[in-house]
This record gives C-alpha cells, sequence and structure tokens, in this order.
C-alpha cells in the first residue's frame, strides 16, 4: 500500500474512535429483526467466586454491527442449573456504541469450583446459553485441573473443527495465546479454505469486522460457551512482527500507534476481559497472575507491548523478525535487551517468588527453549521469539533455577508445530540440568513448517523431546498435585468444519521431575 494512503488509514482510527462515542438517550425496549447476539456468548477470569461474562449486540455483525449510535440496556443472568430455575446473580448494563455495543460483566457470590449457566437479553431477544465454572478456593491444593491451550487461527486457512473438538472435552478453561485473528493474508492462495470479506485493517471499525468475521464461526463460539477463558495477545492481532510502537513497515510512530489503539480496543470489544481494562489508547496492561487454588498458578504474559526491537532484521528491511547466523549478529547478546520490558520482567519474578502453588505455569505466545534452525555447525535462530533475546531468556531460567520455583511448566503457540520439550540454562550442552517443561501448542488452522524444517529441528535441538508441524489442533493439560499430562489434539482435515480430531501424543510431568516424558 502507497505510504500516503497508509498514513491516511492509520490516522483515521482515532477519527473512528472519537466518532463512536455514545449519546445519553438510553433505548431500554430495542427491537430487532435479525438476531441481536450473532457473534455469540463467552465468559472468562475465573475467580473462585466471580467470572466475567461477555456478548456484544451486533444484528448486522460485518457490517460494523448494525445497531444505533445510543446505548441500549442488556439485562444478563447467571444461574446453578441450566433451566435458570436457581438464579445467582442478575443485573443490567448498558452496551454503548462507544465499544460496538459490546456487554463485559463480573458476576458474583458465586461459589468455587462449580459450574453456572448465564446468558444475556435486549428487548425480547434471547442470548445462547453459556456454560461458566468458578476457580477453585485459594487454599485448595487437592483437586484437579484441566484446560487446553490454543492459538493461530488464520480464517483463511482452514476451519475450526479443534474448538470443536475442544468444546466437548469438559475442560474447566482455554488459555489462548494469541493470533486470534490475522491482520493479513499469507501462504499459497490454492490452499485457502474461505475468504476474508475485507482488506487489512488499520481503523477501529476495520479490526471490529474482522473480528465479527470470526467470532460469526460456530465451532469458535460452541469452546467460548462450553467454559471460561483467558486470553493473551501475539503479533497479528495488531501487525506482523510489531514490537512495541515499531511496525514492521516502519510506519510513522504516532499514526502505528493509532493502529494499535484501534486494534487493542477491537480485541477487548470481543474478548470475556474484566470491565475496564481498556480505558483508551494505544497502551492496555493485561500481564496478570491467575489463581487456580494452591494446584497451580499461572502468569498470563504480553510479549508484545513493551520488548525492544528486533535486531538484524532483512536485507533491505528496518524492522521485523529475521533468520539470523548468530556469529553475524552480536546485537543478540547485547545485555539489557528484553523481551518483556523490564518492569513485566521484575513483575514476573516477584510472582514466581510468592508463589505456594504446586505448579507454576508461564502462559506466553511461543517457543522459549532453543530452536536452532541452522545446518551443520551454523547455529541460525528467529529473531522475533525467544531465540532473539537469549541474555533475557537465560535470566529467566536462571532466577527459576536459583529460587528453586516448584514445578515450572512454560506453555506457548505462535510457532505452528506442536512441540515437548526441556528448558535449560545452557542448551548446546546435553548434560546441563533441566530446570522447567516446555509445551507448545500446533495452530488452530494456520499453516505448518514442512516435515523437513521439523525433521531438521528435531535433530539439531536434542531438548526438544516431540515436534510435529504436519497437523492443526491444540493441546490439552490434566493437571493433578502428582502428576501433569500433556495430550496433543490433531485435526485429520483442516479443510474440513467437521473434521476428526485425535491424539497426536501425550507426555507427562511427575512433581519436582522437570522434563516432559512420554505418556
Amino acid at each position: 500500500m502507497h505510504n500516503t494512503r497508509r498514513s491516511f488509514l492509520l490516522r483515521s482510527a482515532a477519527l473512528s474512535a472519537a466518532l463512536a462515542l455514545p449519546s445519553q438517550r438510553v433505548i431500554a425496549q430495542p427491537r430487532f429483526t435479525q438476531n441481536p447476539f450473532s457473534l455469540g456468548v463467552a465468559s472468562g477470569y475465573p475467580q473462585p467466586d466471580a467470572a466475567v461474562l461477555w456478548t456484544r449486540l451486533a444484528p448486522d455483525p460485518l457490517n460494523g454491527g448494525g445497531m444505533p449510535e445510543a446505548p441500549v440496556a442488556v439485562r444478563w443472568e447467571i444461574a446453578a442449573d441450566a433451566r435458570f430455575s436457581k438464579i445467582v446473580d442478575r443485573g443490567e448494563v448498558l452496551a454503548t456504541p462507544q465499544f460496538a455495543h459490546a456487554v463485559h460483566v463480573s458476576a458474583r457470590g458465586l461459589e468455587p469450583s462449580r459450574w453456572y449457566w448465564y446468558r444475556f437479553m435486549a428487548g425480547d431477544a434471547v442470548s445462547a446459553t453459556g456454560r461458566t465454572r468458578t476457580a477453585p478456593a485459594a487454599d485448595d491444593a487437592r483437586g484437579k485441573l484441566a484446560f487446553a491451550i490454543a492459538s493461530c487461527q488464520h480464517y483463511e486457512h482452514g476451519h475450526y473443527a479443534a474448538y470443536r473438538d475442544m468444546a466437548q472435552q469438559q475442560l474447566d478453561f482455554v488459555v489462548h495465546v494469541g493470533d486470534y485473528i490475522y491482520e493479513g493474508s499469507w501462504g499459497r492462495r490454492d490452499r485457502v479454505v474461505r475468504e476474508h470479506h475485507t482488506a487489512e485493517p488499520y481503523t477501529l471499525a476495520d479490526y471490529r469486522n474482522r473480528y465479527a468475521q470470526y467470532k460469526l464461526d460456530p465451532n469458535l463460539q460452541a469452546a467460548h460457551a462450553a467454559c471460561p477463558w483467558l486470553v493473551t495477545w501475539d503479533d497479528h492481532e495488531v501487525d506482523n512482527d510489531y514490537a512495541r510502537d515499531r511496525s514492521q513497515d516502519m510506519d510513522p510512530v504516532d499514526a502505528f500507534l493509532l493502529r494499535r489503539a484501534a486494534a487493542y480496543q477491537a480485541w477487548y470489544e470481543h474478548m470475556p476481559l474484566p470491565p475496564g481494562t481498556y480505558a483508551g489508547g494505544p497502551d492496555m496492561k493485561i500481564y496478570a497472575t491467575h489463581v487456580m487454588g494452591n494446584l497451580a498458578r499461572i502468569q498470563l504474559l504480553d510479549m508484545r507491548q513493551y520488548r525492544d526491537y528486533h535486531v538484524c532484521p532483512r536485507q533491505g528491511r528496518k524492522a521485523g523478525g529475521n533468520q539470523v547466523n548468530v556469529l553475524e549478529c552480536p546485537e543478540l547478546k547485547q545485555a539489557g535487551r528484553s523481551l518483556l520490558g523490564s518492569t513485566q520482567e521484575q513483575w514476573l519474578e516477584n510472582a514466581l517468588a510468592q508463589s505456594t502453588a504446586r505448579w507454576n505455569i508461564i502462559a506466553q505466545t511461543t517457543l522459549m527453549g532453543q530452536a536452532d534452525r541452522g545446518a551443520d555447525n551454523e547455529r541460525v535462530v528467529y529473531t522475533d521469539g525467544w531465540d532473539g533475546y537469549p541474555v533475557a531468556r537465560e535470566k529467566l531460567l536462571r532466577f527459576i533455577a536459583e529460587r528453586k520455583i516448584r514445578n515450572p511448566v512454560v506453555i506457548g503457540g505462535d510457532v505452528h508445530f506442536s512441540m515437548a520439550g526441556e528448558l535449560k540454562l545452557d542448551f548446546d550442552n546435553e548434560r546441563s540440568p533441566v530446570i522447567a517443561s516446555e509445551f507448545v501448542c500446533t495452530s488452530i488452522s494456520s499453516f505448518g513448517p514442512s516435515r523437513a524444517r521439523i525433521e531438521a529441528l528435531l535433530a539439531k535441538n536434542p531438548h526438544v523431546k516431540f515436534a510435529n508441524g504436519a497437523r492443526r489442533g491444540y493441546a490439552k493439560f490434566e493437571v493433578t498435585p502428582q502428576r501433569w499430562e500433556t495430550s496433543f489434539r490433531a485435526v485429520v482435515d483442516v479443510a474440513d468444519a467437521q473434521s476428526k480430531v485425535y491424539e497426536l501424543g501425550q507426555y507427562v510431568v511427575e512433581d519436582r521431575r522437570p522434563g516432559p516424558q512420554r505418556g
């Protein structure tokens, strides 16, 4: 796109947001000729006594939502049974045009470790019923958790059969670690299964329409309605390979921050995030600790908003990730370079040090272990992930080792292949002690790497115990005080929305014995 055109679109994001301010007139009894709950319902961020409930009014979802420029009253209720005969909490909230008539409410007065059912009403319209589950009590270390991790769901690359399977798994919650939407198109066009209906998004209206297209998928809606979600973002929610305030195309910073603000707001409008998470502008704090009793604590990270810029970009480019020979890029070893930013790094260390949980989970967006992609004696790494910030990775792993953090497990996505591996201070020394376990899910639908690339990865990285990029899917975890079990779930045919899904591999981690073992 021509730079002048790009700058115009980026700057128009601010105007779009400004014009979306709600009027003072409230529509208490709206009338709809089409289903206003077309994007489904969702819940998230479970606590022992509370959960966040979400929906968005959008009778014409692919064309801005189709709602009037006025606040609309939405009623909600949550019950202890699917028939709603035992209402636990209820209320009314205004869905405003400022936030695309999205609704975020906190249901309270709930009991730990139990299922609830919820729904929304606007006028005579009633949403589908969703199901949510509260977190265990803070001192509960006896129970069992079942949860999944998902990543990378390019709409054009396939259907969401993985989500249909996930909705049937009786999970306590789902962790989505990024690339919920894709801002662009890539890959061979003869392999595309379905098409984005709009061009690359730059404005708030653009991003809203992109999210609406993804969220219309019935299998994705089913997975959201089945259990609560925790979410973070990666790059494609805004722009491929962006780092802090720098786009991969080196757009003017002010213009890119306007685009980032639009993307962040649209993400908030479509995720089951706590009310008030987004306060406006290009910044939003999303990293946080999520406590699942005394059995597990999840440190959910933000890998985009605070990172240092990429080093050694591709020839002819000034930004973005690149595959580099480490000997030709000494900047990789610069002291102080951070993937998380110093504030988030310190927060993570404090959170890990203070944890009394049996299992300490670091949920982040990508592969943490070293992934040498070079031939023979060359070491080639990709700079957009932890390999582009090796000093920061070693610092974190050293902290985990020295503080003797109990049962650290790192989970991630992004790389489009399933992986089970060991995390070490020295990945080049097979005798280096294993510090933590790592599990990476493959993509829900996005194209994966070739078989040759996976075979080369396994050959050069002995700490990687399992890798498969041939199948799309997700990873499921079952956690007890004594044992962590990982099941990699694989879709037979991503071009088929009703495809069968099967177990591709299983790995376990025993209490106080870091490193995955074949199950």
